[in-house]
C-alpha cells in the first residue's frame, strides 16, 4: 500500500461519509487549544485540529 507523503494541506479532502460533518465539538476545541498552548502556540493549528477530530467527541482528552 503506497503512503502519501504530502503534507495535510496539500492533500485532497477525504470523501464524505454522510455524517455530521467536520465540525469540532466544544470539548474537542478545548482539547485542541490546550494542546496548542502546551506546545507554546497561541492558537491551535491544522495538526491540533486534526488530532482533536480523532478523539471521541464527548470525552475529555488527555
Amino acid at each position: 500500500m503506497p503512503t502519501d507523503r504530502r503534507p495535510p494541506w496539500k492533500k485532497p479532502p477525504p470523501p464524505s461519509k454522510g455524517g455530521a460533518g467536520g465540525h469540532l465539538t466544544e470539548t474537542q476545541k478545548a482539547a485542541a487549544r490546550a494542546r496548542a498552548e502546551a506546545s507554546g502556540r497561541r492558537y491551535p493549528n491544522l495538526v491540533d485540529n486534526m488530532w482533536a477530530m480523532r478523539q471521541p467527541p464527548g470525552e475529555p482528552q488527555a
